[in-house]
């Protein structure tokens, strides 16, 4: 549950009491838009940042992994050369030529595959049309933050996305966070999930945006009786 600096920071930037509140974040990552559209919403981030401790690791597990894997692939290959088994084989067949979109409209399968991609399955992330709502505000997703967490906050009239700009977060402690996206109640609805741990984000235009990885405790259990009355 978040503790009692988190509450003041939110009356502090909504200028009144939320009716509810809990951190929370996307349940998948972001799949690839096109890329005329990422281009035109200003080519921003699609993954959270990293801690430099969890790069450091990175680098120094490729800088013993690759190596090794080199070594591998070459002693493979000199024990296919000395292997008098292997010698006069024909070369394997080539790959079949790839198929290329539509010459009429050459985005079409990108936008298409991106779509599917975002939406299918029961735990879809939105509905797919990036050029909608939910669509460009995942575009922006992570340029507001590079941190995982969200804190979500409904008040009388507005649905607020709030934000802290640091790496490292402990969600029941944060209070440097910020509002990065902000919907009166005509503009974008959050609906709960029955049975589920998440909810939806919900906009006129028809699009909608599921969140999840709600911060158990008392502050989700609250939010989720609010948004599923």
């Amino acid at each position: 549950m978040a503790k009692r600096k988190v509450h003041r920071r939110a009356r502090k930037i909504l200028g009144e009491e939320p009716v509810a509140l809990v951190w929370c974040g996307l349940n998948r990552d972001i799949p690839k838009p096109p890329k005329d559209v990422h281009r035109a919403a200003g080519k921003g981030r699609l993954k959270p940042g990293h801690h430099w401790m969890v790069v450091t690791g990175m680098i120094l597990g490729c800088a013993v992994f690759i190596p090794w894997m080199l070594l591998d692939m070459f002693g493979q290959w000199l024990d296919r050369v000395m292997d008098p088994r292997t010698r006069g084989r024909p070369a394997p067949a080539p790959d079949p030529a790839p198929r290329f979109a539509d010459a009429d409209n050459p985005g079409a399968d990108d936008q298409e595959q991106s779509r599917d991609a975002a939406s299918s399955g029961p735990d879809g992330l939105f509905d797919g049309d990036w050029n909608l709502a939910a669509g460009q505000l995942l575009l922006r997703w992570y340029g507001h933050s590079p941190n995982r967490k969200r804190l979500v906050l409904l008040t009388g009239d507005r649905v607020c996305v709030a934000a802290s700009r640091g790496r490292r977060l402990s969600p029941t402690k944060a209070d440097d966070f910020g509002i990065v996206a902000e919907f009166p109640h005509h503009e974008a609805r959050v609906q709960g999930t029955p049975g589920t741990h998440t909810f939806l984000l919900a906009f006129p235009d028809g699009s909608w945006l599921r969140i999840g990885n709600l911060t158990r405790g008392a502050d989700a259990d609250a939010f989720l009786r609010s948004v599923s009355a």
